[in-house]
């Protein structure tokens, strides 16, 4: 093995444990069973979001997986403002009951 490959397959694993990592402590710091919910919907969401948009990376011929970060570009943010918006109204409803 190379040293390109062996960087390559320890930074994916590093990227997976970070994200790992994130998604569990983002459910485990939540203040209401809606916002739970919620989050782990969201999670849900955005890691097979990330996996497809991975193995399409991988597997699509070259012009096209440069092209592929255009909609990603595009609809990765939105899909977090969305999430962000959502999420603060869910936590102002939950506030409001308590």
């Amino acid at each position: 093995m190379n040293a390109g490959l062996i960087g390559g397959i320890i930074g994916g694993i590093i990227g997976v444990a970070g994200g790992a990592i994130g998604t569990y402590f983002s459910i485990k710091n939540t203040h209401g069973p809606k916002e739970r919910t919620f989050i782990i919907k969201a999670s849900v969401i955005f890691w097979v979001f990330g996996i497809i948009f991975i193995t399409l990376l991988l597997f699509l011929a070259f012009p096209y997986k440069w092209l592929l970060w255009l909609p990603y570009g595009i609809l990765l943010p939105i899909g977090i403002q969305g999430m962000n918006k959502r999420l603060r109204q869910i936590q102002q409803e939950e506030s409001q009951k308590q």
